[in-house]
């Protein structure tokens, strides 16, 4: 196997890792190399410093051993150099002198150790070997590393699915209240997620839109089914009541800390407030009213208008474009409601891939 075919392993064994060896001249390679050998190591030896570190970019070697300066290399100056490159890969420095702060400098600049000449090939062996299996260790470290972040990964999926799966039951209580299952909640989150990206919100807050609006209404779960499920009209003090629904789900989500919740407790309080003022529960007006209410507010509207109810017919999505229109500034930000307009065809697309 050639050194380019040895590809990052984490069981990989000793024997198959690769050492690159910078010496002043390859003679020393004879005795040095025949240590090395006998691990079954694989050696590409190099004589010149740019040589060896233009070797080191395309191949990510295991283990250095480098002569100490010479007349024709400073080992000092390979060392800095293949430290910008690779910063865990040990380096071990053969050196014939006995110069304490040459070898505290070869050691402060990244090598891994200094072995001294003559060499005893049981001390270089062992040194060797060290060397190796920080190597090794630090693979392992790297795999367990990589598994445990995959582990991580698919532990917040299952824990995303898992929210979203409890949202979507949330959502199904008011639909039971009401005796419908018209998926009227998942239109509106799908028109709000695109509205929320119109409006340049990122995709974390696009996200949230969506699921949220599963609980927009579910402050309904509340309200007397005398008056819920009336089938004539409310009369003022029933209306009154009514109204009351967008507090009972801020009520029932407020302290949450989850953020979908929190955005469904926002959502539930804010979407029947109108830009001019005009809206309730309290009368906000313009932008005081969050962002997500304002969305919401308009792609109900629009949802309500263009679906089929038990006391109207569909209106056609032309019609309720005119009517967003003619609301603008009044019961919609008109932000929004050019936006809406200007992406017409793909809120179309939506309409039709819900029916």
């Amino acid at each position: 196997m050639s050194l380019s075919q040895l590809d990052y392993n984490p069981s990989m064994n000793i024997n198959e890792m690769k050492v690159l060896c910078v010496f002043s001249e390859i003679n020393p390679l004879s005795t040095i190399g025949e240590y090395i050998e006998s691990l079954s190591l694989k050696i590409n030896s190099f004589t010149q410093v740019k040589e060896a570190l233009l070797a080191s970019k395309d191949v990510n070697y295991d283990l250095v051993v480098v002569e100490h300066e010479t007349p024709q290399l400073d080992a000092l100056e390979f060392i800095r150099a293949f430290r910008h490159m690779h910063r865990q890969t040990p380096v071990l420095v053969l050196t014939d002198t006995n110069d304490i702060k040459t070898q505290e400098k070869a050691i402060k600049i990244g090598a891994f150790d200094i072995v001294s000449k003559p060499l005893s090939p049981i001390l270089f062996q062992a040194k060797l070997q060290n060397a190796l299996l920080l190597t090794k260790a630090e693979y392992v470290l790297k795999d367990k590393k990589v598994l445990l972040q995959e582990e991580i990964k698919n532990a917040t999926n299952t824990y995303k699915d898992s929210e979203h799966e409890l949202l979507a039951v949330l959502g199904k209580c008011t639909q039971y209240k009401e005796h419908t299952n018209d998926g009227h909640s998942v239109k509106i989150g799908q028109y709000a997620k695109a509205l929320a990206r119109f409006s340049g919100l990122n995709e974390k807050i696009q996200d949230v839109a969506f699921h949220a609006c599963q609980l927009y209404d579910i402050g309904k779960v509340g309200i007397a089914d005398a008056i819920l499920l009336k089938e004539g009209a409310l009369d003022e003090n029933e209306r009154e009541i009514m109204k009351t629904h967008s507090r009972i789900g801020f009520d029932m989500l407020k302290y949450t800390q989850n953020a979908y919740l929190k955005a469904g407790a926002v959502i539930s309080y804010s979407h029947h407030e109108k830009y001019d003022g005009s809206g309730y529960p309290i009368g906000l007006k313009g932008e005081t009213i969050p962002i997500l209410g304002r969305i919401v507010a308009l792609v109900d509207v629009f949802e309500a208008l263009t679906a089929d109810k038990v006391y109207k017919k569909a209106w056609s999505i032309e019609d309720a474009c005119q009517y967003l229109i003619d609301e603008k500034g009044k019961h919609f930000d008109p932000r929004l409601v050019d936006l809406f307009i200007e992406n017409f065809n793909e809120m179309k697309s939506i309409k039709n891939q819900s029916n």
